[in-house]
């Protein structure tokens, strides 16, 4: 079985790594730009996603160059706490989470792709544009404006803005918290992530990504998605936000480079693939970054298609066990999905409280979290449990 990739993005070269390991080796990924470089900020890979990398046999590369974030904590726009859960193996996975910077996952996964299937596997500068092709398979895996995806639904348009806008940035900083915090600070109008992505320097500090997100006051370009800003377009609306274990102006400030997304995603689609193609990853479910979905579905999507066509229960299984999920996240991550605790807490308490519980009873709290780990797919004991998509 031969097989085209479109894209040498996380979906697409995880892609080629699964079907690599369930036999199929006669695999070449296309990727439109010249060369691939280490571009983008943080993200974080859950434990679902992080067990199909070690089950790839990526572990212990995977530990190098990540995090193993220890607890997700939400605290008020005054750095009052409204919810705290650890994360990873202390929360009862098998496999830990990992705060990671995107271009090095990227690279580590482009490295793994030419050792096993070869240096010729990853063609730069071959742009996939149409669904014509002389494999037995196109893979679209070229990000939310895929070619792939346009090719199958020529009148869908513009990825959908919600008119927020992220401003995104990393700074080699002292570690707070726990050292592997993943933080989130706010409220219903404006959010800050903060969180480390990289082990430690020699001299103590870490590169800590972070991320601010707030309503646009102009239209936000949707084209550019490494789109650099200079830090005074938006620093005033965190110059105030100083909390006694962090200091987010100081964070923010100090940043080499600071880069504006548009907040978008698309709608779910009837279907992703026809005899000879389908989607993956971001070309198939695009996804605001709420709960940290969005690089962990795609390596999911990956191995699935692969366990799918190596075990001959074909594209109508992939899609059968990915696509209403994908879907549901979609939606979810749409209304805030985990994170709507931070606007729950300003809502019921525009000035702040004294005690969470006072505001958000504990119950509720914890039927939030768990509500989204069942539409993502990873409590805990279901993860645990589960067979290998391993062929």
């Amino acid at each position: 079985m031969r097989v085209v990739i479109a894209g040498a993005g996380i979906g697409g070269l995880t892609t080629a790594l699964s079907l690599h390991a369930a036999g199929i080796t006669d695999v070449v990924v296309h990727e439109s730009t010249q060369e691939i470089r280490p571009l983008g900020v943080g993200i974080n890979i859950l434990p679902h996603a992080v067990r199909e990398l070690t089950e790839l046999g990526l572990g212990d590369r995977l530990a190098r160059i990540g995090v193993p974030t220890a607890d997700l904590t939400y605290v008020n726009r005054w750095g009052r706490l409204i919810w705290s859960e650890p994360r990873g193996v202390a929360a009862g996975y098998d496999w830990p989470q990992y705060s990671i910077h995107r271009g090095r996952l990227q690279f580590m996964l482009l490295e793994a792709v030419r050792e096993r299937l070869g240096p010729d596997s990853v063609v730069t500068g071959s742009p996939v544009t149409s669904l014509d092709h002389d494999a037995d398979l196109l893979v679209g895996a070229d990000g939310i404006r895929s070619s792939v995806r346009a090719a199958l639904f020529p009148q869908e348009g513009d990825p959908l803005w919600s008119g927020q806008v992220l401003w995104r940035g990393t700074t080699y900083a002292k570690p707070f918290m726990t050292g592997r915090s993943m933080l989130m600070a706010g409220d219903d109008v404006q959010r800050v992530v903060i969180y480390p992505i990289a082990p430690p320097e020699p001299d103590g500090r870490v590169l800590i990504n972070w991320a601010i997100q707030r309503k646009a006051p102009e239209t936000v370009p949707r084209g550019d998605w490494n789109r650099r800003v200079e830090v005074e377009k938006f620093f005033h609306h965190v110059a105030d936000w100083h909390f006694d274990w962090l200091d987010v102006p100081a964070l923010v400030a100090d940043a080499e480079a600071v880069y504006e997304y548009p907040m978008v995603d698309r709608d779910p689609l009837p279907y992703w693939s026809t005899d000879r193609v389908t989607l993956l990853g971001d070309a198939a479910h695009p996804m605001y970054p709420t709960g940290s979905n969005g690089g962990t579905q795609a390596i999911i999507d990956a191995r699935v298609l692969a366990h799918a066509l190596a075990t001959g229960k074909g594209l109508e299984f992939y899609e059968s066990r990915r696509r209403p999920t994908t879907a549901e996240i979609v939606q979810s991550n749409r209304k805030d999905g985990p994170e709507v605790v931070l606007a729950l807490a300003h809502q019921r308490a525009p000035q702040g409280f004294t005690q969470i519980e006072d505001v958000i009873p504990r119950e509720e709290l914890e039927e939030i979290a768990l509500r989204y780990k069942q539409t993502a797919g990873f409590v805990p004991s279901a993860l645990n449990e589960r067979a290998s998509w391993s062929v």
